[in-house]
């Protein structure tokens, strides 16, 4: 985006607008573009930085060994950011994309990994992009197995929202006529290599139809559209795409929501409260502190979008209305901060695979291949509830799968000139159910850099997850082996909730305002004109990535909101 497109950012106290949107990740930035096509003056406030699409991309065309640290991380970044080095997060090339730990700090009652980005467009140019569509087998479950509250909205409703998405971002998949995954709007899909294809073959016969390997649906371009390149299979995503190959805010609704001029962009804008009118029953706008300058702004609209991330937009919640309700805006059914899921991993299988020594694979294709959920479906029944995915790849060893120290001399060189062994593995990815004990509040003894109450995570796996994470690692090994693995091996790492990077589920949606935080348009119940639609809204979390629906449920629920301007509702 240009530098013009900012001449507005610091916009000051007593300006009025259509709409806020809060938060300019995934969902923020889908709220905006929809939003100010739809002709709203739009506000979008970042609490951190602003980050603009390649511009502020440092150091994407350099090689790896330009980096002094060859991707590892500095022992001074291993102490201020602990969180991040919990797991694959932290890398040299990223780490200035992640939230300063020490400014911004939370209470762990159990261990809840939690990797936030605080800067403009969030964690959307950090996604591993895996794109899905939930079916009604996961809109139904909890309504069939009396867990938590019923979704109040089935396939159908937000099915036509997925193609609007889909065709926008830019999803690259195949066609499968799976009815618990269902089909998209998607580009051309990529490919999978030889020896995936070989193992998928043979899933496939061993099972008789039950399991399928497929390519995986993501938001990476396999053909241009419109202000976008396709993907360069460069497999750099997460230090931002200069070609704009694959879908964040920054290469994709930032610039639609720009291009209409109803926009104005906040950075450094932390919403510490929803303005809420007792006499209306609605938010007439937004507290924000200046990170910068410590100031406290207002800001006034007819509706405000909260996107905040699922933890921190049930943050917002927490500070607001609290003269009415001591829980905060949208706490009166109890189960504000509640329900906390995520979706549980850490383990999986790995072996290696003979016969294609001639082959070889050529770009870096950033993705990998999906196994769909087939568990608890039909005749299959299981001691636990719900079910899993597989995400993994196959490919050949490279020169680092020999230690130095071990072999020298011109034998140790020649074996280098060859590729080694053919491997392939996958890890699982588990529904964790909602359960209510399982929660966020505000600390009332830690503040942040601001003066702030910081949140404290009482989450943890219970017994259902815990089942299902034992058939995780044996259905796996028995498919790997069904597919000719050999040497295979498994691992079983535990799992901190948060560590997903799914975090669901603390305003879910329902059909009750005794049990629910918000409508089945979104709409927090105790004030109609608040949405959110971030992953707080989650009413369960399936097993697929959920990015996909946060899109689709912004998007629905902005065409709500302007319809209900229209008519005078809001």
């Amino acid at each position: 985006m240009s530098d013009t497109a900012y001449l507005n950012t610091k916009a000051t106290a007593g300006n009025t607008y259509d709409a806020i949107v809060i938060g300019s990740g995934i969902s923020g930035g889908w709220a905006a573009k929809e939003l100010t096509e739809k002709g709203l003056k739009v506000l979008l406030l970042e609490r951190g930085k602003d980050h603009q699409h390649i511009k502020d991309y440092k150091g994407v065309d350099d090689d790896p060994w330009d980096t002094p640290l060859r991707g590892r991380t500095s022992k001074e970044q291993q102490e201020k950011y602990p969180v991040i080095h919990r797991g694959w997060a932290a890398n040299e090339r990223v780490m200035d994309a992640w939230t300063n730990e020490e400014d911004c700090p939370y209470t762990e009652v159990k261990p809840f990994t939690w990797w936030r980005s605080y800067r403009m467009g969030g964690r959307s140019l950090l996604w591993g992009r895996q794109s899905y569509r939930l079916s009604d087998l996961d809109f139904e479950a909890n309504g069939k197995e009396g867990v938590g509250v019923d979704w109040p909205i089935r396939y159908k409703d937000i099915a036509p929202w997925y193609d609007h998405v889909e065709k926008f971002a830019g999803i690259s998949g195949s066609l499968e006529g799976l009815p618990h995954l269902p089909d998209g709007q998607f580009l051309p899909p990529m490919d999978l290599n030889c020896v995936e294809k070989d193992v998928a073959a043979r899933i496939k016969e061993k099972f008789k139809g039950d399991r399928h390997l497929i390519i995986g649906r993501v938001a990476n371009l396999t053909k241009a559209i419109e202000g976008r390149t396709n993907c360069q299979f460069r497999n750099r995503c997460w230090e931002g795409c200069p070609f704009g190959g694959y879908f964040s805010t920054q290469s994709s609704t930032m610039p639609a929501a720009l291009k209409t001029g109803n926009l104005t962009v906040r950075p450094f804008s932390i919403v510490t409260k929803l303005l809420y009118n007792k006499n209306t029953k609605k938010a007439d706008g937004v507290e924000v502190l200046d990170s910068e300058t410590n100031k406290t702004y207002t800001f006034n609209a007819k509706i405000v979008f909260l996107n905040a991330s699922a933890l921190n937009s049930a943050w917002v919640l927490f500070n607001s209305a609290t003269d009415i309700w001591p829980g905060g805006l949208g706490s009166s059914s109890g189960e504000l901060g509640h329900n906390v899921m995520d979706h549980h991993y850490n383990l999986g299988a790995s072996g290696k695979i003979e016969g294609f020594e001639d082959k070889y694979v050529y770009g870096r294709r950033p993705n990998g291949f999906y196994i769909p959920r087939f568990v608890n479906m039909g005749n299959d029944k299981r001691n636990y509830l719900r079910g899993f995915g597989y995400q993994g790849g196959a490919g050949r060893e490279g020169w680092s799968r020999e230690v130095a120290e071990l072999s020298i001399g011109a034998a140790f060189k020649e074996a280098l000139t060859e590729p080694g062994s053919w491997t392939i593995g996958a890890t699982g990815f588990g529904e964790i159910l909602p359960y209510h004990e399982n929660k966020i509040s505000l600390d009332p003894t830690k503040k942040d850099k601001w003066n702030l109450p910081v949140l404290s995570m009482d989450c943890e796996l219970k017994q259902n997850e815990l089942d299902m994470r034992k058939d995780i690692i044996l259905e796996l090994k028995a498919m790997l082996e069904a597919g000719g693995a050999k040497n295979i091996s498994s691992y079983d790492n535990g799992h901190a909730i948060g560590h997903g990077i799914h975090e669901m589920g603390t305003a879910r949606m329902g059909r009750d305002p005794k049990t629910s935080v918000l409508n089945g348009n979104n709409q927090v119940w105790d004030a109609k004109n608040v949405f959110v639609t971030d992953g707080a809204c989650m009413t369960s979390s399936a097993n697929q990535n959920p990015s996909l629906t946060y899109m689709a449920l912004t998007a629905r629920a902005a065409n709500f909101a302007v319809e209900a301007l229209k008519k005078g509702d809001l």
